[in-house]
């Protein structure tokens, strides 16, 4: 099911299919994204992730030079394909080349958004969930421990890509741009610092945010988890494997999930996100525009000045 706002694009893009990094060391990048609790694979030219149990390609990972985003791939519905590559390239997408190496090349169509980011849109299947994730918490029946020994708890796994952020050089630029020529749709923002996109099709409260900043990169990837267990197990499992800094255990204002950010090697973070909102295919999402202090969390630790670094 499609839902159309008036005088917005006719036509847009479900899910992420995958991104690729770049980063300086395959070696350290095996280390820290097995530690997170991914199925880390070898690959032409570097790595691909899995989420446990789960066959999809999220993220492919290679290795000698500066970390960056290499590209994100985007996929729709096979019937909505040619009137999406003619509204994207109305509404100023630059035509590209494949990235080397890029598995499915030949797929889709190749772009470049007012940022330079390489974008690969594609027929594909629909990764986003249906319906919003149950908020999982444990069920204690009399008479029983309500948490487990250290020593005996259960190693935190992903289930699924939630959402990617980047840093943008003008926000409104790219909100634009991926409205208009990608069909996504305003979730809320807070002023011109930062802003959540999600899909017309069905989505969570964001597949795609943007930050204000001097220069385009990539801030992080948030990988869902069943709940707040597990968030905070997530944090212990990753300073326990030798990744200290972060930010959390927390819960997010806009989006209301619970959040912990852990910091790769690179300067960038992987998220655990749990009970993120969802906004149903047919829904009109109330978007609103909140002050910073309204905007970023609801509870938890003060927010680490280097989480809003711009490391590439």
């Amino acid at each position: 099911m499609s839902f159309n706002k008036a005088n917005a694009a006719r036509y847009g893009v479900h899910s992420i299919d995958h991104f690729a990094l770049i980063v300086p060391d395959l070696a350290e990048a095996e280390k820290f994204l097995t530690a997170f609790g991914l199925d880390v694979r070898p690959a032409a030219g570097g790595l691909e992730l899995r989420c446990a149990g789960d066959q999809h390609c999220w993220a492919r990972i290679a290795g000698e030079g500066p970390k960056r985003l290499a590209y994100l791939s985007l996929n729709c519905h096979g019937d909505e394909f040619e009137a999406i590559k003619a509204q994207a390239y109305a509404q100023g997408a630059r035509p590209a080349a494949a990235a080397p190496g890029a598995a499915a090349a030949d797929e889709g169509f190749w772009c470049l958004d007012p940022d330079g980011n390489l974008l690969q849109i594609k027929a594909g299947p629909k990764t986003t969930p249906h319906t919003k994730s149950r908020n999982a918490c444990v069920q204690i029946a009399p008479g029983q421990r309500g948490a487990l020994g250290r020593s005996v708890r259960a190693a935190v796994s992903p289930t699924r890509l939630s959402h990617v952020l980047l840093f943008t050089t003008d926000l409104e630029r790219s909100l634009a741009f991926y409205a208009q020529a990608l069909g996504l749709y305003l979730s809320d923002r807070s002023r011109d610092i930062v802003a959540f996109m999600h899909g017309r099709h069905g989505s969570d409260h964001h597949l795609l945010a943007f930050v204000q900043d001097r220069a385009p990169g990539w801030h992080h990837s948030a990988w869902d988890v069943p709940g707040i267990e597990e968030v905070g197990s997530g944090s212990e499992q990753m300073r326990a494997a030798g990744y200290p800094e972060g930010w959390g255990v927390a819960r997010h204002t806009l989006g209301s999930n619970y959040f912990y950010y852990v910091r790769d090697p690179w300067g960038s973070f992987w998220e655990y996100s749990a009970h993120i909102d969802y906004v149903p295919a047919g829904y009109d999402w109330p978007a609103g525009d909140y002050p910073p202090e309204d905007a970023l969390y609801m509870w938890g630790p003060e927010m680490p000045e280097y989480f809003i670094r711009n490391t590439g």
